[in-house]
């Protein structure tokens, strides 16, 4: 009677040190010299393709920005509101906390078209009732937000590049993942080829 072919085992994996591909050894297969080219490949595109996406990306955040903030300085504009209640005052009044904090207030203004109307905006502790603030409004007279300034066109530019660099160095290591399975797949397929061909060499009869 012949025992069966026992079942084709792979080798065991390389371990993983940097730059082991590029040893001298004589078990080092073309699909891992390749592979190892391959990573070097990607690494030098990667450092050369991260930083241009990064300014190209910045530079068209910004330029983007820039004309969101030039439209939205055309058509908002400063209105004069009166606070329906009063504000509270900061615990620690006169200190530079107190100076950079604001409250959510009720106001009331008149619109573009003579409606009186309320709204709620931020305003500065400790102002009383019916004081005058001003809030920003767009053409028909509802209350947003204040044309984007400098500092937040340059936070969101920035943004965007550091988005860009992330998005092309996990490019770069998909690809390399990807390429790693497939070469992977092809070595474990040469090896099921070849114990194939070796298997049978190494089993007994027994009578």
């Amino acid at each position: 009677m012949t025992s069966s072919i026992p079942q084709a085992q792979p080798p065991p994996e390389s371990p993983r040190l940097p730059l082991w591909r590029w040893r001298r050894n004589p078990l080092l297969r073309p699909a891992d010299r390749l592979q190892g080219w391959i990573g070097l490949f990607l690494l030098v595109a990667v450092a050369a393709a991260a930083p241009a996406a990064m300014c190209a990306a910045g530079e068209t955040a910004h330029r983007h920005y820039e004309r969101i903030a030039h439209h939205q300085a055309r058509v908002r504009h400063h209105v004069p509101a009166v606070l329906v209640h009063d504000v509270p005052r900061h615990p620690e009044p006169g200190s530079a906390e107190a100076r950079e904090t604001l409250y959510p207030a009720e106001v009331r203004f008149t619109d573009s078209g003579g409606h009186t109307r309320t709204a709620e905006t931020a305003v500065e502790p400790g102002l009383s009732a019916n004081s005058t603030v001003h809030i920003w409004a767009d053409a028909d007279g509802t209350p947003t937000d204040p044309p984007l300034e400098a500092d937040r066109i340059r936070s969101r530019s920035m943004g965007w590049a550091a988005l860009a660099g992330v998005a092309v160095v996990a490019s770069g290591a998909a690809a390399y993942r990807l390429a790693g399975l497939a070469l992977q797949r092809r070595n474990l397929e040469a090896w099921d080829r070849a114990w194939a061909e070796t298997g049978p060499r190494w089993t007994t009869s027994v009578e």
